[in-house]
């Protein structure tokens, strides 16, 4: 009696962890993350990109779908729908309207909204980490591929593997901060920018 009792627990015991196992899926993975970056308030985060040789480090405060990104070479505002980006070198600041795309580019953050639709995901552990594996179902977009490293503890991501046509970038992200972000932020002032050239690419 006392054995039937005992496999019974570990059945029920095993049949919860099951349970458990199949209820994280990478869709819910991404939407805890999602949720943590996209706090009401906003957040902040350090970010490396690098591609080939090429690399750049900087910082990065979000809003909703709002960013106001920070490099030694550049600025970039993006306040929703208009983008200024301010390179130091040539003192010109370039005003567009960017795809989807072109913002995963200067937000690396972008993919916690674009992951949503248009993706077909699975997901595997990677030491402390599930590793995401997206990959477009639409022909010819221009993100089509991507491989995201989130935290178990705390569903925050560390690393964003991007493939746009034949080409890989790597975005390690660290010390992110839930910081309320003011508005004002994601807009360019000319005012702190009088002698810069100002390009209209809309």
């Amino acid at each position: 009696m006392k054995t039937r009792i005992l496999l019974l627990s570990i059945l029920m015991w095993a049949g919860s962890l099951t349970a458990f196992s199949q209820g994280v899926t990478a869709k819910s993975v991404l939407d805890k993350c999602a949720a943590k970056i996209g706090r009401a308030g906003g957040a902040k985060a350090n970010f490396t990109i690098s591609s080939g040789k090429n690399s750049l480090s900087g910082t990065i405060c979000i809003k909703g779908n709002k960013y106001y990104a920070t490099t030694p070479q550049a600025t970039v505002w993006f306040d929703g729908k208009t983008q200024w980006a301010y390179m130091k070198n040539t003192d010109e600041v370039n005003i567009s309207t960017p795809t989807a795309a072109q913002q995963s580019q200067t937000n690396p953050l972008k993919f916690i909204t674009i992951y949503k639709n248009g993706y077909k995901m699975d997901m595997k552990t990677v030491g402390s980490n599930y590793e995401i594996h997206l990959t477009s179902t639409q022909k010819g977009g221009s993100i089509q591929e991507m491989y995201i490293h989130v935290n178990k503890a705390s569903y925050l991501p560390s690393l964003v593997k991007i493939r746009q046509g034949s080409t890989w970038s790597n975005v390690k992200i660290s010390g992110f901060q839930a910081q309320n972000q003011n508005d004002a932020i994601f807009k360019f002032n000319p005012k702190k920018y009088p002698k810069a050239e100002i390009i209209d690419l809309r």
